[in-house]
């Protein structure tokens, strides 16, 4: 199982709590002190951190992404998630199939879209 990192934009205290009550380890950016800083940071930071992020921002993420694997460099997995389109049920139940099917191993440089993990 992986370590997540809800950024900025998906700091739902409902969220967070949820995931926890599950047993999943997950920060916020407000618990990490990270509000305010750019999405690079937010990614710099959940890497040094061996965590993968949780994030509404899917245009901005996926293209930092892309700039990761064309300079090298790893990070421990990115999952994206349209905002609005799940419950908090819905998106704690979804988390946890990826997090059951799913290595930290295996997420490395990848990208998962929670809409895939119903």
């Amino acid at each position: 199982m992986f370590s997540l990192y809800l950024d900025e934009d998906s700091t739902d205290r409902r969220r967070i709590n949820a995931l926890r009550a599950k047993g999943v380890d997950a920060i916020s950016a407000l618990e990490a002190n990270m509000l305010g800083h750019s999405d690079e940071e937010q990614l710099d930071f959940a890497t040094a951190n061996n965590r993968a992020p949780c994030s509404f921002n899917i245009r901005d993420f996926h293209r930092i992404h892309v700039e990761y694997m064309n300079s090298g460099k790893d990070h421990a997995g990115i999952i994206l998630v349209r905002q609005q389109q799940f419950s908090v049920g819905e998106y704690v139940r979804r988390i946890q199939i990826l997090l059951e099917q799913k290595s930290s191993a295996e997420m490395r440089n990848q990208i998962e879209f929670l809409s895939g993990w119903g």
